[in-house]
């Protein structure tokens, strides 16, 4: 065979195993939405029915996306459905609204319990002792491309969505901030005008949570975010969906910050 043919054969056939998965990708987005995927938002999602038309058919094209190209597992004898497969991409894909994104471009999978899980943990004290033991988790966010959720507390977050807790919302937000390198609480900004103005506005409210906790005050945010710079991106991300009137009078920076990355106003949805 000409060396010529040969080499044309090899290229096309390169082209073809890269062109497949994208025309995959392209049909399971284009394909209609489900009914029974709807019926499994409006049951699990409260917010679905508030959402304009257009961020409901977003919605759709995210949440095929994320179906098509993530890979659920059932643990601990849990067996997967369509029901939590749709209300985890549902929940997980109202970060991404009005976003230019890949849908999570760095998870290839989420890890679904039935209920809260063991995980193992590994401490080294100021003395230098190794102990070990084990965190009963509702969910995690890794940094190989998984996701662990504990399935009722999915549904306990999803169906009361003004309580400002929701594990889904909160290991998504870790995805995002994962995407910028490291979870440091600060996600893929753009610039650095950006950055800088995020960086004082959140090291400004994380100082004032702890403050506030260590007061015994009440706060809109979950004393969780007091933990670290991540967890408190993670849990104002929570409450900017979750708890947005109360967030705005109280935090209006935070809040301005977050609706800028997100780019919704979830006040207008309540």
């Amino acid at each position: 065979m000409d060396a010529l043919l040969v080499v044309a054969l090899v290229v096309g056939l390169i082209v073809l195993i890269d062109l497949v998965p994208k025309l995959r990708l392209r049909h399971a987005i284009r394909s209609p939405f489900p009914d029974r995927y709807v019926a499994i938002l409006e049951k699990n999602l409260p917010i679905y029915r508030r959402l304009p038309a257009d961020l409901r058919q977003q919605l759709h094209r995210l949440v095929q996306h994320f179906l098509h190209t993530k890979d659920f597992h059932g643990c601990a004898g849990l067996s997967v459905n369509d029901e939590m497969r749709v209300t985890i991409a549902g929940i997980a894909c109202l970060l991404l609204l009005n976003r230019k994104t890949r849908v999570y471009p760095e998870l290839s999978s989420i890890l679904v319990y039935p209920s809260a899980f063991l995980a193992p943990r590994t401490e080294i004290d100021e003395s230098g002792v190794v102990s070990y033991h084990e965190d009963d988790l509702l969910g995690e966010s890794w940094g190989d491309g998984r996701v662990v959720l504990a399935w009722d507390h999915v549904e306990l977050g999803s169906r009361d969505f003004t309580d400002g807790h929701n594990v889904v919302l909160h290991e998504f937000a870790h995805q995002l901030d994962e995407e910028s390198g490291g979870a440091d609480g600060a996600p893929m900004l753009g610039s650095r005008r950006n950055y800088q103005r995020w960086a004082s506005v959140f090291a400004h409210e994380f100082a004032s949570l702890q403050a506030m906790i260590d007061h015994d005050h009440e706060t809109v945010l979950d004393e969780y975010g007091a933990t670290d710079p991540a967890e408190f991106f993670a849990v104002a991300t929570e409450t900017f969906f979750e708890k947005p009137k109360e967030m705005a009078d109280r935090h209006a920076e935070l809040y301005e910050e977050l609706k800028k990355y997100y780019r919704v106003d979830p006040r207008e949805w309540v």
